[in-house]
């Protein structure tokens, strides 16, 4: 931790989400290559800018996984408890789970995610819509250990992490998440999660660099936040979006790249930039199923099941916790 973003922090009184906002974003900008971590992305504009993301020609893993989940609900319902919870993690639109809603015999619903009114907006579409669902919203950063309500604590337990967010992880982050969930849902817990597989590169680059400019929007947001929320003074207009393969690591990378040499401050510290110079907001790795597998197995789960789409471009596994 940067003891000037602590200090800084404590001086702007922030509550506890926003004083680690400020550390991190500290922290990262005074690295270098300079770093922003993705989990600010989703303020409430960034939450629905990546919700347009999804529905884009170009993006294919929320289509793909929702085909398969729409596919496979019943299978995958059939391995899970009755009366269970679910236990979503970063939880954004309710597409996904609706599925599995609609064929699981539920006893509740725990969505968690960083970004508390959009969290609130879905829980109440959901109680209206299932009034016979408990659903039990919990505003934490679900990548740090977090207490689950007392009202699901006595019932098995099911983590629900869609999408491609795991591969945003470095893959000793993506291990020590999966411990921690394992910790959180407690013994005898199962997981279904989503993991975006390895593909043709043209098609990567396109599903992150797409022609309407949505997702150029969507990383450059992070400036517009850290400026509106730890002061800072960032021109979006002095910077470029560009996501990138990197085929050695097996992922994509999203930079926001300055156009000029230039200084930014945020919270009363001065950043410099060279033109060119970039920050890495987000990498997305992406896996095979042998790599996964290896993965899952190594961070105190057992791979039950797994499903993939025709073209095998997304995948969905069904673990349960190791003993």
């Amino acid at each position: 931790m940067n003891v000037h973003a602590a200090a800084l922090a404590k001086a702007h009184r922030f509550d506890e989400q926003t004083s680690a906002f400020a550390q991190d974003a500290i922290e990262g900008l005074s690295q270098f290559p300079k770093r922003l971590s993705p989990k600010y992305f989703y303020d409430a504009t960034g939450s629905e800018l990546f919700e347009q993301i999804t529905v884009l020609p170009e993006y294919y893993p929320t289509r793909t996984e929702l085909g398969i989940l729409h596919d496979r609900a019943g299978e995958i319902a059939s391995i899970i408890p009755g009366g269970a919870a679910l236990v979503e993690f970063g939880a954004g639109a309710t597409t996904k789970v609706r599925l599995l809603l609609n064929q699981c015999a539920l006893s509740a619903y725990v969505p968690v995610d960083i970004s508390g009114d959009f969290l609130k907006a879905q829980a109440d579409a959901l109680r209206r819509d299932f009034p016979a669902l408990s659903v039990y919203p919990v505003t934490a950063d679900f990548t740090a250990p977090f207490a689950l309500p007392d009202a699901v604590r006595q019932v098995p337990k099911v983590g629900f992490f869609p999408g491609s967010t795991l591969g945003n992880f470095e893959p000793h982050e993506a291990s020590a998440f999966m411990r921690s969930a394992r910790e959180i849902l407690g013994q005898g817990a199962q997981m279904v999660i989503g993991v975006d597989l390895e593909k043709d590169e043209r098609v990567l680059y396109d599903a992150y660099n797409d022609a309407a400019g949505v997702t150029a929007r969507f990383n450059l947001n992070v400036m517009v936040r850290i400026n509106r929320e730890l002061g800072g003074n960032f021109d979006t207009g002095a910077f470029i979006h560009r996501a990138i393969y990197n085929r050695d690591r097996h992922r994509i990378e999203m930079h926001l790249i300055s156009k000029k040499a230039q200084s930014v401050r945020v919270l009363g510290r001065s950043f410099s930039f060279r033109p060119g110079e970039t920050i890495h907001t987000e990498s997305s790795y992406k896996y095979s199923l042998d790599r996964f597998t290896a993965l899952a197995r190594g961070s105190g789960w057992t791979p039950v099941e797994s499903w993939t789409d025709a073209d095998g471009m997304f995948s969905v596994h069904a673990l349960v916790a190791s003993d």
